[in-house]
């Protein structure tokens, strides 16, 4: 009996610590009226919600009252599955529908992103104005923010993949996408967290007066990749900075992902004294 009494009062105090719904926080008003919640919506508004988008459904569930609500949810406060990101750039005029795994964004903006994903294979869908144009899988790996462009009339292409880190900065994905469209060539202006002239030079100059050797100088390099971008120019620097070829070209190889204008890598190219260090660094980047 007093196992029992012992178990009951575990149970009690547990439950005493659950959070519940509607404990904490401010509610905000249902702004919904009956009358809307009874419709479905018309065939316009559908092709602006998540609704009726997926192939083969065209018609919208619909319910009187809420009977068919469920009275005691099973709530699920911190659900962990893995965590992966994707941001997609649709940059067409046009309402596109962008679903991701158990996601969906829809909007005019052509900008897309989709956090808390679990890792592994992960189908993507695209539709516009409600009718599927576009289905494929992506690979997805914890701590990892995929980049991705589509377009219409080619299809969807991988930019790259890139490390989440703690804090977010929203712009830091738009100077990865392919090149700027719309601008004029030389245009470009590097956003994010690309090191601007100034600071790349005090690290330059401060790698260059603390490592004498190789392997210091790239072991400052890869600890600055952890949180910055570079430009073609800055990279080329750097690698030129390195005393031997074979070093220099796998830093070559591994600062191809943290640089903001991959167009013009081929600068880089200049910093090798031998051919074949060239030429091995090109059909690197080529099959990629």
């Amino acid at each position: 009996m007093k196992k029992i009494f012992i178990g009951w009062m575990l149970v009690a105090g547990i439950s005493s610590f659950a959070q519940e719904a509607g404990k904490a926080g401010e509610l905000l008003k249902n702004e919904a009226s009956t009358t809307e919640m009874k419709s479905p919506k018309s065939s316009n508004e559908r092709n602006k919600t998540f609704d009726g988008v997926r192939a083969g459904n065209n018609t919208m569930p619909q319910r009187s009252g809420n009977e068919n609500r469920i009275k005691n949810p099973n709530y699920q406060w911190n659900r962990n599955y893995g965590y992966a990101e994707v941001f997609l750039r649709i940059p067409e005029q046009g309402f596109f529908t962008v679903e991701v795994g158990d996601q969906m964004m829809a909007n005019g903006s052509g900008k897309y992103r989709f956090f808390d994903l679990p890792a592994g294979r992960m189908p993507i869908s695209i539709y516009e104005n409600g009718f599927l144009i576009y289905r494929t899988t992506l690979a997805l790996r914890n701590n990892s923010r995929m980049v991705l462009d589509f377009f219409t009339n080619e299809g969807l292409y991988l930019l790259d993949s890139y490390p989440v880190q703690n804090q977010y900065g929203f712009n830091d994905w738009n100077d990865i996408w392919n090149n700027p469209y719309g601008n004029q060539p030389g245009g470009w202006s590097y956003q994010g967290n690309v090191m601007d002239t100034h600071s790349f030079r005090q690290f330059f100059d401060r790698m260059m007066s603390n490592e004498s050797f190789d392997d210091g100088k790239i072991k400052m390099i890869n600890q600055q990749m952890r949180t910055s971008m570079f430009t073609s120019e800055q990279i080329r620097d750097l690698v030129k900075a390195i005393s031997f070829d074979n070093k220099k070209l796998a830093l070559a190889k591994s600062m191809y992902r943290n640089c903001a204008d991959k167009n013009r890598y081929f600068l880089v190219y200049d910093a090798f004294d031998f051919e074949s260090s060239k030429r091995e660094l090109m059909d690197y980047i080529s099959n990629l």
